[in-house]
């Protein structure tokens, strides 16, 4: 039997903030239609809730540490040298890998074993700002800025492929006919730039919406009891043209912010749907497993917060959606999962054998019967922060210089979804903490022991296969 192909697609920074999430106001046809036709985790949580982390930990298969996936600058090859990546497993077993956009966060990480051919980046094809300004003034003031910032959205009238997001899609389009043609098993990840920051979009996307009813945050304030360890300034939005260095943004600022986000998301949602177009049109869609992930939440007020960079579910929660050849369709599954599961439940659907230094557990159950549970936590981290995600509740302590915990907060999210009141410190939930930062130390000893393991397979830079 014929092994499927896979069509793998990260997006950056995208929140569940989608029609299949539970919002209808949003314009996400595409991705809702994908939930329809697959199955939709609600309660999928990354590892680190920033991107080059959170890419690297997926990719590899293995867990961040406090020493290893750390930011958004983390490199496989640096982090943990020679280690085999998903589409290297799957290009040792027959698959043409071919990488398209943003799906590592450093374009050279691991490319040489990764992918059949150099990864492909609109970027690397023309001049100009990363940020991919195409109004002068936005240009000018990012030739400017030290970071290459400036405003932090930008709305042009023009065609969807005058940004990135659209050459990428009209690549990926292009390579799905190359690759039906060329007759092998396909790994094509096509990983898509927003709706992160700039909020860039043609303006139509922006006409989907109405300012005035966009809605801000109904919880624009500080946790009852966080920790200072919990909260942020947001520092990659300050970084943008005439957004304030301290303190809240005005209302007509975060309108137009929250307003660009969905835009942002409306575009991408446009471009996914073109290549799931094609993926039609060239009939190959009940041969093709299809992921869609967004590398980690994003707050859009929540807390006072924008950006990510935290352990507030807004910042850990991310959409992942999987439509796979004889999986359940249209369901809806609320078991607790984690990033780390794609590896394994990619090499189970696709019929290879899954690494055993890979640490996630495969998900193909749940594509079978979307009511089954999971694992018994998801475990994130962000610094020195450690989460627990239960069924119920979330938990997060911050380690000082020698282990100890030196902060804490425990949300319940049956009686308080919007994490508004840290109940941490409640007299008759230290059973709870208990058992929670528990589970936390032995998740570290389970990582320490992987470690004792596994360092010793890399062998002279390269894992052994």
């Amino acid at each position: 039997m014929a092994r499927p192909n896979v069509l793998f697609l990260p997006v950056d920074d995208l929140r569940p903030q989608l029609g299949c999430y539970g919002h209808p106001q949003m314009a996400t046809p595409h991705l809702d239609a994908l939930a329809g036709s697959g199955v939709c985790f609600t309660q999928a949580y990354c590892q680190v809730p920033v991107c080059g982390a959170t890419r690297a930990s997926l990719l590899s298969g293995v867990r961040p540490t406090r020493a290893r996936f750390r930011d958004y600058k983390t490199v496989v090859d640096d982090d943990l040298p020679g280690t085999l990546t998903l589409p290297e497993h799957f290009r040792h077993h027959g698959y043409t890998c071919i990488s398209l956009g943003k799906v590592f966060h450093h374009l050279a990480d691991t490319a040489p074993r990764s992918w059949s051919e150099a990864p492909w980046h609109p970027r690397t094809h023309r001049e100009g700002n990363w940020r991919d300004y195409q109004d002068p003034t936005n240009r000018a003031r990012a030739e400017a800025h030290p970071k290459g910032c400036g405003a932090p959205y930008e709305c042009i009238e023009g065609p969807d492929n005058a940004y990135y997001d659209g050459k990428i899609a009209d690549r990926a389009v292009a390579e799905l006919g190359r690759l039906q043609e060329a007759g092998q098993p396909f790994f094509l990840a096509a990983g898509f730039l927003k709706p992160h920051l700039p909020f860039n979009a043609p303006k139509r996307y922006w006409d989907t919406y109405r300012r005035s009813d966009v809605p801000l945050a109904d919880n624009p304030f500080r946790p009852d009891g966080a920790p200072d360890e919990a909260m942020h300034n947001w520092g990659e939005l300050r970084a943008y043209f005439d957004v304030p260095q301290h303190g809240p943004l005005p209302e007509a600022m975060a309108r137009a912010l929250v307003h660009g986000y969905y835009a942002a998301t409306s575009y991408t949602d446009a471009q996914i749907g073109r290549v799931l177009a094609e993926l039609d049109r060239l009939s190959l869609a009940e041969s093709t497993i299809v992921v869609v992930w967004g590398d980690h939440g994003w707050q859009l007020g929540e807390h006072g917060l924008w950006c990510k960079h935290c352990n507030f579910r807004t910042s850990l929660n991310a959409p992942l959606i999987v439509r796979a050849p004889g999986a359940c369709r249209g369901a809806q599954a609320d078991a607790v999962v984690e990033f780390l599961d794609v590896f394994p439940t990619l090499c189970d659907l696709a019929g290879l054998p899954t690494p055993d230094r890979v640490q996630g557990t495969s998900l193909a159950p749940i594509l079978e019967d979307p009511t089954r549970a999971a694992t018994d936590a998801a475990y994130c981290r962000y610094g020195a922060g450690e989460s627990v995600r239960t069924g119920r509740y979330l938990y997060t302590e911050w380690l000082d210089g020698e282990g100890r915990v030196a902060a804490r907060m425990l949300y319940d999210h049956e009686a308080d979804p919007g994490e508004n009141a840290n109940i941490a410190e409640r007299p008759e939930l230290a059973a709870t903490v208990e058992r929670l930062s528990a589970m936390a130390a032995r998740r570290r000893q389970a990582d320490q022991a992987w470690d004792a393991t596994h360092g010793s397979e890399r062998q002279g830079g390269q894992e052994s296969v």
